[in-house]
Order: structure tokens, then sequence, then C-alpha cells
């Protein structure tokens, strides 16, 4: 998908729309390096990636410096049938918040190279993607731990709605987070990974 013109961020970095799938294979790229991906699990995604790029209301950003993808996000609009949502969907029940799977936008995906994380980049990332959007509440999921991306995410005003996720494809725990659109002030590293939102 294209959309308005891009903006220079931070470290010189520039935040533009592009057209996911044909960047697929370079933000897979930047996926396995961020988060540790496998080439079979690069494989699987890019199928994965290829299918999200058709979703009605997907939108993905790129964050380019030299001509190279150094980060990217994307999202869209939440449906309650897809895959990501089956499964988060008791965790939020359970605690009296399912209504946050109606009228948001989910940011599905959302990785920085390690030497630009830190710097921004990711911050500049979810702001942009989640004001494109035009929703007023926005859902995502991160591993459930102490990380940079959790810290990020809080800094933005999204907060715990569910933790101790299971999704069938990873032993990792994860935690659903939610927050009221636009972010607020940023503030703290940017070490984004995000949860495999959507990814069935």
């Amino acid at each position: 998908m294209t959309g308005p013109a891009g903006v220079t961020g931070p470290a010189g970095v520039r935040i533009e729309a592009i057209d996911l799938a044909a960047w697929a294979p370079q933000a897979l790229d930047v996926q396995a390096v961020a988060f540790g991906l496998t080439p079979e699990e690069v494989m699987v995604r890019l199928h994965i990636v290829g299918r999200h790029a058709q979703q009605p209301g997907v939108i993905a950003l790129g964050a380019v410096s030299g001509g190279r993808l150094v980060g990217f996000g994307y999202g869209m609009p939440n449906r309650r049938d897809h895959w990501w949502s089956t499964v988060i969907e008791p965790y939020l029940v359970a605690r009296g918040h399912g209504a946050w799977l109606d009228g948001v936008f989910a940011v599905t995906e959302l990785h920085v190279l390690p030497e630009f994380q830190g710097r921004g980049v990711g911050s500049a990332l979810i702001r942009t993607l989640t004001a494109r959007s035009g929703a007023d509440r926005s859902i995502l999921s991160a591993i459930d731990a102490e990380t940079p991306a959790r810290r990020l995410y809080r800094s933005l005003g999204y907060r715990d709605l569910a933790r101790a996720v299971h999704f069938p494809n990873t032993e990792r725990r994860y935690a659903v987070m939610g927050a009221p659109l636009p972010l607020r002030g940023a503030g703290g590293a940017d070490a984004v990974q995000s949860a495999p939102a959507n990814s069935r």
C-alpha cells in the first residue's frame, strides 16, 4: 500500500508508506535480525505477510536509511475472525476487555534493526502508523517481559489488557496491550518487537 509522502524521522531515517507485498522480503530480513527468526520461520512469515498485504485497510510503513530498509511496521483494522483475534479473545473477555476487539487498529508487526534501535525510529513508525489509521484506539501484542518494547509501548499510552497469552506457534508468552489514539508523548528506548499478531 502506498500513501502520503514520507517524512524524515529521527537519525535521518525516512518514514514512508510502502507496498507491503513488494517489500515483504526486505521486511522479513529486518524482522529476522530484530526478532531472531530462523530461515524456516522467515519462509512461513513471508506467506503470511503476503496474505496480510491483501487485507482491507492495511497500512504499511518503512523506515529507510541510505536506500536500505532499517525498520518497518504495518497494521490493519481488527476483525474478530482474524486468527490473532480468535486466540486473544478469551483472555480479553476473561478480564472484561472484550470490546477492545471491535473498532480498533491492530499493529500487526513492528521491527527495527538493532543498530537503529534506541534512536526513536520505532516510536516514529508506530506513531505514524496509528495516526494514519483513522481509529480512536489501537491494540497490539508483545512479549510478556520487561523489554524495551514494552517500555516504549507504555510510554506511548498502551496498557496491559491481558498477560500470559499463549499463541499456538510459540512457547513465549505475550501481553495484549491497548491505547487510545492519538498516542501520547514518547520516551525511552524503542527496541521494538511485536508478537505474531494476525499471523495465520
